[in-house]
């Protein structure tokens, strides 16, 4: 249990130190620079000037805050980059552009000394401690106006003069689709190309064919059962009212035993008959002579 807590801290710390060292400025590199510019980028006040481009080369931001950007080996510290900007933080394999106008009061990327084109160009970077150096590079002489001079890649490999100037974005760009040019190289015609596309578009359609042919099934299915259904209610309705007669006499025989009140005349049950007779006064008992007259 105490080797496995171990081996936990131990792979937490390596992280860590991975994810500081991936914070550090001394991930960054000069990545490609810019001497004579006559009719090449601006900068936020619509001035040519030569400028430098730095890359973020980790994998984590980079905030370049209080690093030294020089072009004198004697003085390291000559251009401080300020503190407190938002846009010292580099994002990962990311750039950033310093200006070379010697107008440092124009910004925080405009850097306080300029490039000579009619000689070579030392640049360096250096840590916030003024004495670590990041990276330098040495720009020859006579550089081709809006010819830029950087890495063959991002943040490594050799120095050459860069066919393609590139400020603020990757030094390497295609210019080309390399499928399209094996096309172009093993199909002048077009024929591999025209196949291609009617196979596609065929493959498309009878796609399209089976689904629609299996959801017409399935409608079609749906609308038999339901006929089916509305079917088998009407043959019950049809039915309704085809009761048999004995039914019929069976329910009004009941309905008259219910409504008769009268019994037959049997010996167990006593028979009251109320006799119906027409009313006369003069044949009433109450008014016959039931005195003798007197004398």
């Amino acid at each position: 249990m105490m080797n496995k807590k171990i081996g936990v801290l131990l792979l937490f710390a390596l992280l860590v130190s991975f994810g500081a060292k991936a914070q550090r400025a001394t991930s960054m590199r000069i990545n490609e620079v810019l001497v004579v510019n006559e009719d090449n980028f601006i900068d936020d006040y619509g001035k040519r000037h030569a400028w430098i481009e730095l890359f973020n080369n980790s994998a984590g931001s980079v905030n370049i805050a209080g690093c030294y950007l020089t072009n004198d080996k004697s003085n390291p510290k000559k251009y401080p980059i300020p503190k407190g900007d938002v846009l010292t933080v580099i994002p990962p394999r990311q750039h950033t552009l310093f200006w070379a106008d010697g107008e440092p009061n124009r910004g925080t990327f405009h850097v306080n000394f300029t490039l000579d084109p009619s000689k070579e160009n030392y640049i360096a970077l250096y840590d916030a401690d003024g004495k670590t150096l990041i990276d330098e590079i040495v720009v020859p002489a006579s550089q081709k106006a809006d010819v830029s001079y950087g890495r063959t890649l991002d943040g490594q490999g050799e120095w050459t003069t860069l066919t393609k100037v590139t400020p603020s974005t990757n030094n390497v760009t295609l210019d080309s689709n390399e499928k399209i040019e094996n096309f172009k190289k093993n199909d002048s015609w077009g024929i591999g190309m025209t196949l291609t596309a009617m196979a596609v578009v065929f493959s498309g359609l009878f796609l399209l064919f089976i689904i629609f042919k299996q959801i017409g099934k399935f409608s079609i299915a749906a609308s038999k059962r339901n006929a089916r259904k509305a079917a088998g209610a009407a043959v019950v309705a049809d039915n309704a009212g085809q009761e048999s007669g004995e039914i019929f006499a069976a329910i009004g025989a009941a309905l008259y035993e219910m409504s008769d009140d009268n019994h037959d005349i049997e010996h167990t049950v006593l028979t009251i008959r109320k006799v119906q007779r027409s009313y006369s006064p003069w044949s009433s008992k109450i008014y016959g002579l039931r005195e003798v007259p007197k004398k």
